[in-house]
């Protein structure tokens, strides 16, 4: 079966490799700087999840007809306090536009998760929530610190997660295909990793976006959709290699990536469509969760069908002309 599209992969390999670089590069200096920066201190700017905090939950007394609100709202009504409420009005005061709001049973439960308070702090927070949103039920009111040995726990668990399904996909290729083919699938999968956490770390910087636990989910998503159109392309170009064998080889790569371009955009787009869905209607909590899948997409769909084959050749120089 001949290639639909007449690729030039080979003979535009460098400059795949300097997309690649570029990209890698900006996404190295984005985590440094976060390291070095005092109020963030880690390569990404950890949410609440990771660094714990203070939760407050609060159910409203409306029984079945509780007006629905805007999670947004909220979060803005808490920050002001900021400039408003004598427990804040400090220089060590906590950094309120943290704040991660979530809505319960049709609006009727209010979960807030913010850095660590004082029970003043907290106080002030109940009675701004409860002036504004109320009334409450107050014996269903509660006050939890979230300490960071549970945050270290859920890091060390979400890392974890990542080596192990890095070396799982390590060997099913090693078994499938060999060495080669192993080590650029995960090559091309850490070069996605690399830049979804690159993008997120310069959004920690710029707009103070921090990665909660979802993000750890979004990475392992990603690892797995890439690897699957990494595969998919390497099984074409072994494929071409037994029935294509009067052509050198990046003649053969060219032609399997062209033969799964196809495919490849199709897979892509069509997961890019509910995602796109989420990130404009899924709500706040959904939202960042939802970028980080479609930057994911787009950096998975780019190693598989550019990067990963055209450092595939580097393997066979001795066959390329």
């Amino acid at each position: 079966m001949k290639s639909r599209f007449n690729l030039q992969l080979y003979t535009n390999r460098k400059f795949v490799w300097l997309v690649s670089f570029s990209l890698s590069l900006i996404s190295i200096i984005g985590m440094i700087i976060c390291i070095n920066r005092p109020s963030i201190n880690a390569p990404l700017n950890l949410g609440l999840d990771y660094t714990g905090g203070t939760q407050i939950t609060l159910e409203r007394n409306c029984k079945n007809n509780c007006i629905e609100l805007n999670t947004s709202d909220i979060s803005i009504n808490i920050s002001s306090l900021r400039n408003t409420d004598k427990n804040f009005i400090l220089n060590t005061s906590p950094n309120l536009t943290r704040s991660q709001i979530q809505l319960l049973d049709d609006s009727k439960i209010i979960s807030i998760r913010l850095p660590y308070l004082s029970a003043q702090q907290s106080e002030s927070v109940v009675a701004l929530v409860n002036e504004s949103y109320g009334p409450f039920i107050n014996e269903n009111t509660s006050v939890e610190i979230i300490g960071p040995s549970l945050g270290k726990q859920l890091l060390k668990s979400s890392l974890s997660s990542l080596i192990f399904a890095f070396l799982g996909i390590a060997l099913y290729i090693n078994f499938r295909y060999d060495r080669r083919y192993s080590f650029l699938a995960l090559l091309a999968l850490f070069h996605d990793v690399l830049i979804v956490c690159g993008v997120f770390a310069w959004l920690g910087i710029l707009y103070n976006v921090e990665v909660d636990s979802l993000f750890a989910v979004s990475l392992l998503t990603i690892a797995g959709y890439s690897v699957n159109n990494t595969v998919v392309v390497f099984d074409r170009i072994r494929e071409k290699g037994f029935t294509e064998k009067e052509l050198s080889f990046k003649y053969q790569i060219d032609n399997a990536v062209g033969a799964t371009l196809t495919r490849t955009l199709y897979t892509s787009l069509t997961t890019l469509l509910p995602l796109v869905c989420i990130l404009i209607w899924g709500g706040s909590s959904l939202y960042w969760f939802a970028f980080a899948l479609i930057i994911g997409v787009v950096a998975g769909s780019w190693s598989s069908i550019a990067l990963a084959p055209s450092l595939l050749s580097l393997t066979r120089k001795n066959e390329i002309d």
